[in-house]
């Protein structure tokens, strides 16, 4: 819609500025991957950073890294001590991604892993304050169980993408795993005790949840 795209327009010239390196991965992102869209971007971009910089979290786990673009920028908004730790499952990835990551200001605060977060999180010795989940939305469930299972308590947990460009809404072919992935994770944890939990209407839709 014109309108949304004005009122989008119009945020983003009132909003920080992303860095000219976040500008360059995002345009490589654009020109060298299939589905650019996947990237944060300008806006959730700076809206992560400032989750962290309010949250300071000593360690924070990403599922779902794609270009890099948000693990960067959640790694900007870190204390010195901080460290963030990132999951992408699709190896095809890598080779785009690890040089951004690396090349970055950020790289030391930064583990980039290949491989199913599912598996390997639960062998870390780690504990995490905030986790952002951005993965295959099939499995959406079941890295929110093992999230809480690794998330100090009053940590957060941020899960993208929860209202699937409105899919939510209706009831999509059951060959739509990706749709009844995200539909069936909002009606899970929207009776779970333990958490408080609110969607942000912004872009595809950001749930924020905090572990009591």
């Amino acid at each position: 819609m014109k309108e949304t795209d004005d009122i989008e327009d119009y945020i983003l010239a009132h909003i920080d500025t992303e860095s000219e390196y976040l500008k360059k991965l995002y345009r490589d992102t654009c020109v060298n991957l299939l589905r650019p869209r996947m990237a944060s971007g300008h806006l959730q971009g700076r809206m992560l950073k400032m989750f962290v910089e309010m949250i300071r979290p000593h360690n924070i786990l990403e599922i779902g890294t794609y270009s890099g673009y948000s693990a960067l920028c959640m790694a900007e908004g870190l204390g010195e001590e901080g460290h963030l730790y990132t999951f992408e499952i699709n190896d095809e990835q890598e080779d785009f991604t690890r040089p951004w990551i690396e090349g970055s200001s950020y790289a030391a605060k930064i583990d980039f892993v290949i491989g199913d977060a599912l598996i390997l999180v639960p062998k870390m010795d780690i504990t995490f304050d905030m986790a952002f989940i951005d993965g295959d939305k099939r499995y959406y469930i079941e890295y929110f169980d093992m999230v809480m299972k690794k998330l100090d308590r009053g940590g957060y947990i941020f899960a993208d993408n929860t209202l699937w460009d409105g899919h939510v809404l209706i009831s999509p072919p059951q060959s739509d795993k990706q749709s009844w992935g995200i539909k069936r994770f909002n009606d899970y944890i929207a009776t779970d005790s333990r958490i408080e939990k609110v969607i942000l209407p912004m872009r595809d839709g950001l749930t924020v949840i905090r572990k009591l």
